[in-house]
C-alpha cells in the first residue's frame, strides 16, 4: 500500500474483503515508468469507478512522486493503490476469484467495442512503447483493441485507459 494512498490492507487481504457481487472494476498497470501517466491513470481510474489500481513494485513510476500526486488530482486519497511484487500472479489470483482479465494490445483481434465486459473485469494496459510483458499479456483471458480509424499506431497509455474503462462504464450501464 502505498503511502498518502487511500489506506487498504495488502493483496491478499484486500481481494479476500472484496464484494464481489459489485462486479468491481479494476486497472492494472504494466511497466507505466513515466509519473504523469501513472498519475493520470490513477485519476482517470478513480474517475470511473474502479475498486482499485494495481501495479507492479518494479517495473513502474515512484508512486511517492510529487508529480504522481500532482496527475492524479486528489484521486491518491480515494483509490486504493496496490503495489504487489509479480504482476503475473496477482492476475491469476484475480482470476480464481472471479475476475475477467482483459488486455489492451493494439495487435489483438478483437475490438473492445466487441467484449462482453460487463462482470468482474480487470484491464491491463502497459506502457506506449513496450506494451505488456510477455508473461503478462500471456496472462489475459482476452486481448481487446481501440480500434483507431486515424493513422498513428497507439495512444498515450493514460488516454486510451480512458477509452478503454469507460467503455466498459458504457456497457455496463446498457444493461
Amino acid at each position: 500500500v502505498v503511502a498518502g494512498a487511500k489506506q487498504t490492507q495488502g493483496f491478499d487481504q484486500w481481494l479476500d474483503d472484496l464484494n464481489m457481487d459489485e462486479k468491481p472494476l479494476l486497472l492494472l498497470l504494466d511497466q507505466v515508468t513515466d509519473p504523469h501517466n501513472l498519475g493520470a491513470c490513477i485519476r482517470t481510474a478513480e474517475a470511473s469507478g474502479c475498486a482499485a489500481l494495481i501495479v507492479p513494485k518494479d517495473h513502474a513510476a515512484d508512486l511517492h512522486s510529487p508529480v504522481v500526486s500532482k496527475a492524479a488530482c486528489g484521486a491518491l486519497a480515494r483509490l486504493p493503490l496496490l503495489q504487489v511484487t509479480n504482476l503475473k500472479r496477482s492476475m491469476e489470483k484475480l482470476q480464481q476469484a472471479g475476475f475477467w482479465v482483459v488486455g489492451l494490445a493494439g495487435e489483438a483481434d478483437s475490438s473492445i467495442y466487441e467484449a462482453g465486459l460487463k462482470g468482474a473485469t480487470a484491464v491491463v494496459m502497459g506502457s506506449e512503447g513496450k506494451g505488456m510483458r510477455r508473461l503478462v499479456r500471456e496472462g489475459c483471458d482476452q486481448l481487446v483493441n481501440i480500434p483507431m480509424p486515424g493513422h498513428v499506431e497507439s495512444l498515450n497509455v493514460s488516454v486510451a485507459t480512458g477509452v478503454a474503462l469507460f467503455e466498459i462504464n458504457r456497457q455496463r450501464d446498457a444493461g
